[in-house]
């Protein structure tokens, strides 16, 4: 309070409020001392004269090393740039996985900072602050178990970063709570009943679904809002792990189950430690409901995480770190060390975010090695993902894979209960096609790392020949002069270093033209500086990348699919020696499933976000009534795409289809309309066309 003195908060309360607040949410915790001291002091140095030695020598060592690790998390706030946001995130994970209690003061720390968020006047800053939360703060939360926390981060960002989704989701959700909430209720009461019959002793209560986890699920599922199954969940909370069975057979006798939709997170828990069976019935009333059945345990961990293991050992108070492993039954910080490895193989500043985003956010897969051994990896990983899992030289070393006992292609995506056999040869083979046949950062980095000279080379010569194609145009030529003035502008050692840039899109040839020839007329500028649309077959030798791509080499974009930046891609070979470009679920590839020779792995290289713009079209159905049409348009431009053409077709009494083409960026951007439609409630389904 002295040091804080009067300062203020953007609501107008002093400012050692905050620091009080964030002390006051890990007591729930029920943290050690130092991190609730921590806590108090965790803006200190940053925001007063007070210093690492000061904190020191009042409070100890440990507090000061805690308070110095949570200060330097703090900057990552004040940088918007990519770049140093990169650095900051390096440094971020690296202080948690020496100490978690950093990561979780943090979190509580950014908790309250998002429940005053709206205090903040300016709209931009508003949104940086929820979106980075989204995009870091969240996950890390999920990686260490912390749902709670997680949860309550992702509904405050949402309000911020979509309020017109969220407003949609919860007033669907107000509309099943009016017809449910009496069937919610008696289906408890005889969940219950049925389990005191078999004498289990249990609790059952019915939770509903976050709007921000049911607008996740619409953007990753093509699905209507009224198809989603798990809005009401019921949780069974039991005294032991043998309860936990006995539950599940009583409830399965007593109701069908609905195939492929059981998991035993008991035996196999998720990397963050969670334990539960999930299993879903057709209960009573015909209702369609998921079951969470779990320990008191479980649950605490479930909910808190890495925070329930703070209890009282030896006369001492603080992480058990002995215990979480027996009660998970692996290391609870394994997710982070995932993430110091990402670091450890290094990257440029966007491939280090990225990576760490993909760590954090994917779902699980489980895999066996010939000896028996658990892997967990990403659902949706390949072969390479695993390899790289087992160790960093097997990944290296890989060049094929045996599933279940058989040679399978390496892009062939892993199932729960696979065993791999990683077959190696005598040195690192490392085709720059390989990137897209990964999902998880750790293997996606280090690909990275073998094959950053090869891309450097080849980004040289795209850079040199945009360069030369540029002056061609303004009628200079590239040879006759000297590029030291641009070399000076745009901070490049060498001209190599400024093709590099230019191939990589980090500086535009026009810009170099400017700079070497500063006279030239408006007119003679003739350099494009505008995105280059993606159908263009010139934008697809500059933004499709792969094996077996010669230098003469045509590629063309097959009309069967319409592939966009983001969508995961592969190259079939033509009669005439060019190269279709076809996204991997394309209907048309199983023509060529025998054909091994034909096949091309590609992928699309980081700058076809930035330089690009493709046009998709989406079918929606939406009801037939006043004022819809101009509500899905909204929804479009507000979700930043661009409605080039619009047709109606098989109108009926109720509802209508229309299709929309949409000038949109990526893949990404494509989910991102599509989950804002589903959202509505005048909108039925909402699929992408292919072709």
């Amino acid at each position: 309070m002295r040091m804080h003195g009067a300062q203020l908060r953007a609501s107008g309360d002093p400012y050692f409020a905050h620091p009080i607040e964030v002390a006051g949410i890990l007591t729930e915790y029920r943290l050690d001392t130092a991190a609730i001291v921590t806590a108090l002091l965790h803006d200190v140095i940053e925001d007063t004269a007070a210093t690492r030695d000061d904190i020191a020598g009042l409070f100890g060592e440990e507090v000061a090393e805690l308070v110095e690790g949570v200060t330097k998390l703090s900057r990552l706030e004040l940088n918007s740039e990519q770049t140093r946001q990169a650095e900051n995130l390096r440094k971020f994970i690296l202080a948690i996985s020496k100490d978690v209690r950093v990561l979780l003061v943090k979190l509580a720390d950014r908790l309250h900072n998002m429940r005053t968020l709206h205090f903040i006047q300016k709209p931009a800053k508003r949104e940086r602050i929820a979106r980075e939360t989204l995009e870091i703060y969240a996950p890390l939360a999920r990686s260490i178990g912390c749902h709670r926390i997680c949860s309550e981060l992702e509904e405050l960002a949402f309000a911020e970063l979509n309020p017109t989704a969220r407003d949609a989701i919860l007033r669907r959700l107000d509309q099943m709570r009016a017809n449910q909430g009496r069937a919610v209720s008696a289906v408890s009461a005889e969940i219950t009943q049925r389990l005191m019959d078999a004498r289990v002793e249990a609790r059952v209560y019915g939770r509903e679904k976050q709007a921000y986890s049911i607008w996740r699920k619409l953007q990753r599922k093509t699905v209507a809002f009224s198809q989603l199954s798990d809005i009401y969940a019921f949780r069974v909370i039991v005294e032991s792990e043998e309860d936990c069975y006995r539950s599940l057979g009583v409830i399965h006798r007593a109701w069908p189950c609905v195939p492929d939709r059981f998991k035993d997170y008991i035996s196999t828990p998720k990397r963050n430690n969670y334990r539960s069976l999930h299993t879903t019935i057709v209960g009573p009333r015909g209702m369609r409901i998921e079951m969470q059945i779990r320990t008191d345990g479980m649950d605490r961990i479930a909910e808190e995480g890495i925070a329930a293991h703070w209890r009282y050992k030896d006369t001492s108070y603080g992480f058990d770190a002995e215990a979480a492993q027996q009660q998970g039954g692996r290391d609870p910080l394994i997710n982070l060390r995932h993430l110091v490895q990402v670091l450890e193989h290094g990257g440029d500043a966007e491939d280090l975010v990225e990576h760490a985003k993909l760590e954090m956010f994917l779902d699980q897969v489980f895999v066996f090695t010939p000896k028996g051994k658990l892997i967990s990896l990403p659902r949706g990983a390949m072969p390479l993902d695993f390899a790289y899992a087992v160790h960093t030289d097997v990944g290296d070393r890989a060049i094929g894979v045996k599933i279940n006992g058989e040679l399978k292609p390496l892009r062939t995506p892993l199932s729960n209960g696979d065993v791999l056999e990683v077959v190696t040869g005598p040195k690192p083979a490392m085709p720059p096609d390989w990137r897209s046949l990964t999902v998880t950062g750790r293997a996606r980095s280090a690909i990275r790392r073998h094959i950053r000279q090869v891309e450097k080379e080849e980004f040289l010569r795209i850079g040199r020949s945009a360069i030369e194609q540029t002056f061609l145009r303004a009628g200079k030529s590239r040879a006759d002069v000297s590029l030291r003035p641009a070399l000076d502008r745009f901070a490049t050692a060498t001209e190599e270093d400024l093709y590099e840039a230019v191939g990589r899109g980090r500086v535009a040839g026009n810009l170099v033209l400017e700079t070497v020839f500063p006279g030239l007329k408006d007119s003679e500028r003739a350099a494009a500086a505008a995105r280059v649309r993606i159908e263009d077959g010139k934008a697809a030798r500059l933004y499709v990348r792969g094996g077996g791509i010669g230098g003469s080499t045509s590629l063309h974009f097959a009309s069967c699919c319409s592939p966009v930046p983001g969508d995961r891609i592969v190259g079939i070979l033509q009669p005439d020696d060019s190269i279709a470009v076809h996204t991997i679920d394309c209907t048309r590839l199983a023509e060529f499933e025998d054909e091994d020779a034909l096949w091309r792995d590609l992928h699309w290289t980081s700058e076809a976000e930035t330089h690009t713009i493709s046009r998709t079209r989406l079918t929606a159905t939406v009801r037939d009534a006043p004022g819809v049409l101009g509500q899905v348009c909204t929804l479009i431009g507000e979700a930043q795409g661009n409605i080039v053409n619009m047709r109606m077709h098989h109108r009926q009494s109720d509802f209508f289809d229309v299709d929309f083409d949409i000038d949109v960026i990526d893949a990404r951007h494509i989910t991102h309309i599509t989950a804002a439609l589903r959202a509505c409630p005048s909108v039925e389904t909402v699929d992408r066309v292919r072709g």
